[in-house]
């Protein structure tokens, strides 16, 4: 995409759409992704397929094998002992087919799972966070865990629903080549026995679609509560966070009777309704032996047949098997409709100094404007600090500096490049990020340090990255160092802090974020870690969301944001002379402060 493109580019917050829509294209990509996981294990699914057809086959094969055989033997025919081998062999067939069918089955379901999980997982991590971060972390859990599991028995249970409707329909079809009065005797029971599991197949799928939607909002606030943990049990309200976790139970065991209401309703009546149909085939049957029109042997594969085709009964366990999968599937896929992040392919000129520039940048959330047309030029190896009110939009301007997420309208460079341009290595590797509350990940304190696109660095490169953040001195005092386990290692604020400074110094590019990273830092180790900064860390251009005026100070250049705009562009000095507003964004956190630090060694100190 070409700059001038891009800057005309549509607004790329999702249009919303109403409710029906965003259901019908929901349950689209549900059955895409069901689609795509039994595609996944095509040989598997088609043999799971194979084995219940062939097994159905075969159990609608042995009633007419079995009552040819009796007459055989009745009349004493020859050929009488050899049907009643194959009728042996029939028998044997199914029960293997259904053994290898049930074997096979275990495996679709386990590498469709897998599969829902992998696509749901890697569209949850390969989007713009704010978009993953929609779902609280229970729903998201439960999405990829719960009913994923769920969804993913959706290829299998399809092939075996398929399966279950032949030995009826089939039983349906010899009757009538048999005698076909016994076959109307069935036949006349069917048109009702379609519109129950009609009815069955309806409320099915919307008791299993409320119950799971309530069991996620049910994992929501649980994960809520597990992470503010500390001010609930500081707060005394143990007993009103369980009670609110627990508020959806009437909803979810109503949701529950009632699937099991339906569920039982239909098992009910389709166990009145094909008894009756059998004994009027029995009775059929019957009339028609005493009339000489059958004989013993097809009056037993009549029974037979009657039976298996009194087995549609067990067809609505197979549709309910198959709606809890898709049902499930939406659930699932509501991870899959999350906006991928694209990546070009273009490089960074070699040697690029870092700069900057946004061009009339325009950010939509929630259908609100929180950036208005923003375009500000950082020159190459300038640090830069983002200053303004809470709410001002600082934090954004720093993600969309770095590209954790896209303008919806203008450009984004760096070094001349979109960033949307770039390969994902080389926008990774060339922009780093440290955050005010960084998640460490890894087994161990190096290997949460290390963390980064590339291969591994050294482990003098994670001593000297720990050292320029100030790490070094309380990492060495752990049992095993740098080797020691995050698990074991209780950690504060200020620790985590400079562990994710420590992760974003040793693999800084050329263009290092700093989105208030060193807010749970005291002024002393502060001020250690922004001359390391400037002295032991890659040079490169500096994005610094600063909140003490000391940072402020020390940058080389400030933007002033107000209401996501940039009210001025200067120097700390410049700023803090000619703007009473700037200066009051300093006094409520700074009331008795001014800016005596000098913005860089040698500097005269600023005017006040």
């Amino acid at each position: 995409m070409s700059p001038s493109d891009a800057a005309a580019a549509p607004d790329r917050e999702p249009a919303p759409q109403s409710a029906p829509a965003a259901d019908a294209e929901l349950a689209r990509t549900a059955d895409r992704a069901l689609v795509a996981a039994a595609r996944h294990s095509a040989g598997r699914t088609a043999a799971v397929l194979g084995c219940t057809l062939a097994g159905a086959a075969a159990a609608l094969a042995e009633p007419a094998v079995l009552g040819h055989a009796l007459d055989l033997l009745l009349r004493g025919d020859p050929a009488g002992p050899a049907w009643t081998l194959l009728c042996a062999a029939v028998i044997a067939a199914d029960v293997a087919l259904d053994a290898a069918a049930a074997r096979l089955t275990v495996e679709v379901d386990g590498r469709s799972t897998a599969r829902l999980r992998r696509l749901g997982l890697a569209r949850l991590l390969g989007s713009f966070p704010h978009h993953a971060a929609r779902s609280a972390p229970g729903e998201t859990a439960a999405r990829l865990t719960a009913h994923a599991a769920e969804a993913g028995k959706g290829p299998a249970a399809a092939a075996h629903a398929v399966a279950a409707l032949l030995p009826p329909a089939g039983a349906a079809v010899a009757l009538l080549l048999i005698d076909p009065w016994t076959a109307l005797a069935l036949l006349l029971g069917l048109p009702l026995l379609a519109l129950l599991l009609r009815a069955f197949t309806r409320d099915t799928h919307t008791s299993v679609a409320r119950y799971q939607q309530f069991q996620l909002d049910t994992a929501g606030r649980l994960a809520e509560a597990m992470a503010g943990a500390r001010t609930i049990a500081a707060a005394g309200t143990a007993g009103r966070e369980r009670a609110r976790i627990l508020s959806g139970l009437p909803e979810l065991g109503t949701e529950g009777r009632r699937m099991w209401r339906v569920y039982g309703r239909t098992t009910a009546r389709s166990a009145t309704l094909m008894p009756l149909l059998l004994y009027a085939v029995l009775a059929v049957g019957g009339i028609r032996l005493a009339a000489g029109a059958i004989g013993v042997g097809e009056l037993l594969a009549v029974l037979r047949y009657a039976a298996l085709a009194a087995g549609v009964g067990a067809v609505p366990a197979a549709l309910a098997a198959v709606v809890r999968s898709r049902a499930a599937a939406r659930r699932t896929a509501a991870l899959l409709t999350l906006p991928p992040l694209g990546h070009g392919r273009a490089r960074l000129p070699d040697g690029g100094p870092g700069t900057l520039e946004l061009r009339g940048v325009h950010v939509v959330r929630g259908g609100s404007t929180v950036l208005h047309d923003i375009s500000l030029v950082i020159p190459g190896g300038t640090t830069a600090a983002l200053v303004g009110r809470s709410g001002a939009g600082k934090s954004l301007l720093a993600a969309v500096a770095g590209r954790l997420t896209d303008p919806d309208r203008g450009l984004v460079l760096l070094d001349g490049v979109p960033l949307a341009d770039l390969a994902a290595e080389e926008l990774r590797r060339e922009t780093g990020y440290a955050f005010d509350r960084p998640a460490l990940v890894g087994d161990t304190v190096d290997a949460a340090i290390g963390l980064g696109p590339g291969p591994a660095p050294a482990p003098a490169a994670v001593r000297a990255a720990a050292r320029a953040a100030g790490a070094d001195p309380f990492v060495s005092r752990l049992p095993h160092g740098y080797a020691t386990r995050l698990a074991d290692t209780p950690l504060s604020g200020g620790e985590v802090q400079r562990l994710g400074l420590a992760r974003a110094f040793c693999h800084a590019g050329r263009l290092l974020v700093l989105d208030d990273a060193t807010s749970s830092l005291d002024t002393v180790t502060a001020r250690e870690v922004e001359r390391a900064l400037a002295h032991e860390v890659r040079p490169g251009t500096r994005i610094v969301v600063a909140h003490r005026l000391s940072s402020a100070a020390r940058a080389d250049l400030v933007v002033w944001l107000d209401h996501g705009r940039v009210r001025a562009v200067g120097t700390h000095e410049e700023l803090w002379r000619s703007h009473r507003g700037y200066r009051e964004v300093f006094a409520a956190a700074e009331p008795a402060t001014t800016p005596t630090a000098p913005r860089h060694p040698g500097a005269k100190e600023p005017s006040r």
